[in-house]
């Protein structure tokens, strides 16, 4: 495999030479009118399937993990409703219960003498939770890495804290990174106020070591002329059934076949309306998705990335005319973009160790989910959980829909 690196964002590097010759060709060749047809993925709807439930479990887990006494009262996780994506209509406590396994009651005594129930984890969520932090201290500088690539991304090599805290999930980043790891690094990344008064994160430091595309890296599945001209192609596939016409097929190996430039690059030189302009922006959330551990994010996730990236207005409309790069889902009532050279099928064809760690708690999860519904927990406080779906391994009876529809009489005598 070869490593092409580049000398500095402002300099360009030898790749884009080809690019550079080929300037005024570029702005000629303007955006062609196609549209292609959105068609239905099951093995990669089943991916994104269930991870609303997974995503909030693994939020509340690190809360709870950092209380003092590794147990807090429902008034103290309340604050943190909105970081978990849960329905309105959905008491907390009431999808804490759902999984057993993961979570234990108890009760206190508020201020008032109100009697409130209190959770902490179980002894198999300890367990695997202290498999995560393990994992998190081995792969450090990988995560550094992450986040210091994500920040050269943009154009000031600055995002502010909660457009990173909205994609941290999918990096692999921990809960709390902004108090536990980025201090760690104060010569890499620095706290700046923002001139819409926001906390930013600024990388301060570049790294060409870093300033290296996963489609350069690639370039061994490259054509050698490719390589040497700068015109480097996307892998593609298709969901099966799915029919190009041949006008489409045509703009297409042509767009293949022209020069790409770099996300790590200056693009400022590119005319906004040419193909070539569009296949930088296509290489942008090629790459973005990258940095993911799975190799996906919601499309709400990079909507407020126009500005940091330098893009163009409707930018994420490349996600519709590219679905042989990208794969759009519908499910959870939101849409995420999938990347679709990571998957075969649903299995992902690199897997981050965290991954492995996720799909720990979602066994976890099931095996809860399914001894509560057998009514194994009887003895505890037991919420309805007719339609309660959202869980990894149940897509294919559901299409996480039902949330909305849960009916909340929870035969639960307290308020919470």
């Amino acid at each position: 495999m070869i490593f092409l690196l580049l000398p500095s964002r402002a300099g360009g590097f030898s790749f884009l030479n080809g690019c550079r010759r080929g300037f005024n060709y570029q702005q000629k060749f303007n955006l062609v009118n196609v549209k292609l047809k959105w068609v239905k993925d099951k093995a990669l709807d089943a991916v994104v399937a269930g991870q609303g439930d997974l995503r909030a479990t693994c939020i509340l887990i690190s809360i709870i993990s950092s209380a003092p006494k590794c147990c807090l009262p429902i008034y103290r996780l309340t604050p943190h409703r909105g970081q978990l994506g849960l329905p309105h209509d959905l008491k907390l406590s009431t999808f804490i219960r759902r999984y057993p396994t993961i979570f234990n009651e108890s009760h206190i005594l508020d201020s008032g003498g109100t009697r409130v129930p209190c959770f902490q984890l179980t002894s198999e969520a300890l367990n695997i939770h202290q498999q995560e932090l393990h994992i998190l201290e081995q792969n450090q500088m990988d995560l550094i890495g992450r986040l210091s690539k994500l920040l050269m991304l943009t154009r000031d090599r600055t995002l502010p804290l909660q457009t990173i805290d909205q994609l941290k999930w999918d990096m692999g980043l921990p809960y709390d990174y902004y108090n536990t790891l980025v201090p760690h690094h104060p010569d890499l990344f620095s706290s700046i106020r923002l001139p819409d008064d926001r906390i930013g994160l600024k990388l301060q430091i570049w790294d060409d070591r870093l300033a290296v595309s996963q489609l350069q890296k690639n370039v061994a599945f490259q054509q050698k002329e490719d390589v040497k001209n700068g015109c480097l192609a996307f892998p593609i596939g298709f969901t099966r059934g799915f029919g190009l016409k041949r006008k489409c097929m045509e703009w297409l190996k042509e767009w293949q076949s022209l020069p790409y430039t770099s996300p790590y690059f200056d693009a400022s030189h590119l005319d906004q309306r040419t193909d070539v302009s569009e296949k930088r922006i296509v290489g942008v959330f090629h790459e973005l998705l990258h940095l993911t551990i799975e190799k996906k994010t919601e499309r709400k996730n990079v909507s407020n990335l126009r500005k940091p990236l330098s893009l163009p207005q409707k930018f994420t409309k490349v996600f519709e005319r590219h679905p042989g790069i990208f794969y759009i889902s519908k499910k959870c009532d939101t849409q995420t973009v999938v990347l679709r050279e990571a998957y075969d099928g649903q299995q992902l064809l690199h897997k981050h160790p965290l991954v492995d760690i996720r799909e720990k708690y979602a066994g976890l999860m099931r095996s809860g989910f399914l001894d509560r519904s057998r009514g194994l927990y009887k003895d505890k406080t037991s919420p309805n959980l007719e339609g309660s779906s959202n869980i990894v391994g149940f897509e294919e009876k559901s299409d996480c829909n039902s949330h909305s529809e849960h009916v909340v009489n929870d035969r639960i005598s307290d308020p919470f």
